[in-house]
């Protein structure tokens, strides 16, 4: 069980770690953020989502889902318009000294964006399914569910870790610059990944 475990949190943290929508959203949620509390609503969702992809993986039920063709053709859709629109937002998103309301989504507002940016994302959901869903299949029992709670426990360490070191970069560059060319890359993210998720509906 234990290199099940250890096999996880390493699957996991190699899959988590690139620089993607999900992550970008969560780091810039706690460089603006007056208070690191007030990113908890970006960190719970985002790493509940990363639990429920992680937990349908192993127990094989989203290869049934993907298998159907218009449930993937309709997910790459609205992922595509979803992260357009969010990718407009946040480029045009200002900046100012204090961080404030420009910035610093309400707790509804980090749930919805949070959400849509975990279970919207095609390409890191088939990443799920395709990497930790298949590794899976080595375990059985006890293992497994090792395996399993290792992947989910690394998604959420890393999620905490990401909003506070984003909480220390706003704190030593509150200035309007940084939050500026940050809220550029998460743009130009959102859609250099819809751009892959277009050419992967043709």
């Amino acid at each position: 069980m234990i290199s099940a475990i250890i096999h996880g949190f390493i699957l996991a943290f190699g899959l988590i770690l690139p620089l993607g929508v999900q992550n970008v959203f969560v780091f810039n949620q706690g460089a603006t953020q007056p208070r690191f509390s007030r990113a908890l609503p970006v960190i719970i969702t985002a790493s509940l989502c990363d639990t429920f992809l992680i937990s349908l993986a192993v127990l094989g039920v989203s290869v049934i889902v993907f298998g159907i063709p218009w449930i993937k053709f309709t997910l790459l859709l609205v992922g595509i318009l979803f992260l357009a629109y969010m990718g407009f937002v946040t480029w045009k998103s200002k900046s100012n000294t204090s961080l404030s309301e420009a910035n610093a989504l309400s707790p509804k507002k980090q749930i919805t964006f949070a959400t849509s940016v975990s279970l919207l994302n095609p390409h890191a959901i088939m990443d799920t399914i395709g990497v930790i869903g298949t590794s899976s299949l080595s375990y059985s029992g006890m293992d497994k569910l090792g395996f399993a709670l290792a992947c989910i426990t690394t998604s959420w360490i890393w999620f905490i870790a990401l909003a506070l070191v984003g909480r220390q970069v706003g704190r030593l560059n509150n200035s309007g610059g940084f939050i500026t060319v940050l809220n550029k890359i998460s743009a130009l993210i959102m859609w250099g990944t819809a751009i892959y998720l277009i050419f992967t509906l043709i």
